[in-house]
């Protein structure tokens, strides 16, 4: 599974994908790229590393397969608290999917594209025999479903973003960034995978938490954690919710700015009337919660991405909400 790979068709993988990742031009198919065997989207070619991130972003409960593709030759870099730097010719792949009748039904699959000049993103459409997805640069509403644990169906209205609409999340500076593969967000053993390949070269650590992980639960840090990954790729000060004031990223240390005591810069739906994003000890007076809650257009956030509530997501921000000791803050 390394990129080193002598094998014949990981040399036609570097001619092909290196070809179309740089050029000017948008693949009409996904299997242009070369990046699945045979057209096969659970089948990656050996030089993509999979990864996995510790804090997901959620999406409305899909499964996620996540890929990155660096050219023979070349190394990402990163210092431990930052994104990494991907060289021109990489990709960043991620496929959303669903189980559905003990299969993996194939939704959309994201490409994030590192060329000379800029990252481009594509979104590509899965087709109903599974064996090829199909650029949108429009965008488009799917219907879909996937059975939960207990076995209760669950209706999708999914949401393929446009390309303008992937700028939007992936904006910093105005400018298409990844925003997933952060070196403290990756899972551990994606991290080593990523060493082991000879692909990555890292400047000391600094572990992000697993917002989920009971076992090691610092419910601040989960709480932080969750909205990094979920919120700060707009609400961060270079974000395009920059001019919101509220800053999510998990680097953000004043409490007013990541929305204690803050409040909104413009009332209406999106805020419930509420007074604070963050009203300490009170979550449900609290215009986060308001929004996390809801799925209506104008109110939900995030804005693109979901169109149910993430229950546990909510729990989690309640439960931190709720233990604050409103005494330690200010009101503005």
């Amino acid at each position: 599974m390394i990129i080193g790979s002598l094998l014949i068709g990981a040399v036609e993988l570097s001619r092909t994908a290196d070809d179309k990742i740089t050029s000017e031009a948008f693949p009409r198919t996904l299997s242009e790229f070369g990046f699945f065997e045979n057209g096969n989207g659970l089948k990656p070619n050996d030089q993509l590393i999979s990864y996995d991130l510790k804090s997901p972003l959620f999406s409305d409960y899909s499964e996620k397969l996540r890929y990155i593709y660096i050219a023979d030759g070349k190394f990402a870099r990163a210092n431990g608290d930052g994104l990494i730097d991907f060289p021109v010719g990489s990709a960043i792949i991620k496929t959303f999917a669903y189980p559905q009748n003990g299969n993996m039904k194939l939704i959309e699959t994201r490409v994030l594209l590192r060329r000379e000049e800029e990252w481009v993103a594509l979104p590509y459409v899965w087709n109903d025999t599974q064996d090829e997805a199909v650029l949108k640069l429009a965008g488009k509403r799917l219907k879909t479903h996937y059975v939960d644990d207990g076995g209760k169906t669950h209706n999708i209205n999914y949401a393929v973003p446009n390309k303008n609409q992937c700028k939007e999340c992936h904006g910093l500076n105005n400018v298409v960034t990844p925003i997933g593969p952060k070196i403290r967000n990756l899972a551990p053993e994606s991290l080593e995978h990523l060493l082991s390949s000879g692909k990555l070269k890292l400047e000391g650590k600094d572990i992000h938490p697993k917002w989920d992980d009971s076992l090691t639960s610092d419910l601040d840090r989960d709480a932080r954690a969750y909205l990094d990954i979920n919120c700060a790729h707009c609400h961060n000060r270079q974000g395009s919710a920059s001019n919101s004031g509220l800053f999510l990223n998990y680097e953000e240390s004043d409490p007013v700015a990541y929305g204690i005591y803050k409040r909104p810069v413009a009332a209406g739906r999106g805020s419930g009337g509420l007074k604070f994003s963050i009203d300490p000890a009170k979550p449900n007076e609290s215009i986060i919660i308001h929004r996390m809650k809801s799925a209506e257009a104008g109110v939900a956030m995030p804005q693109i991405g979901r169109s149910i509530v993430h229950d546990e997501g909510v729990a989690l921000i309640s439960n931190w909400i709720e233990q604050m000791d409103a005494d330690k803050y200010s009101a503005q």
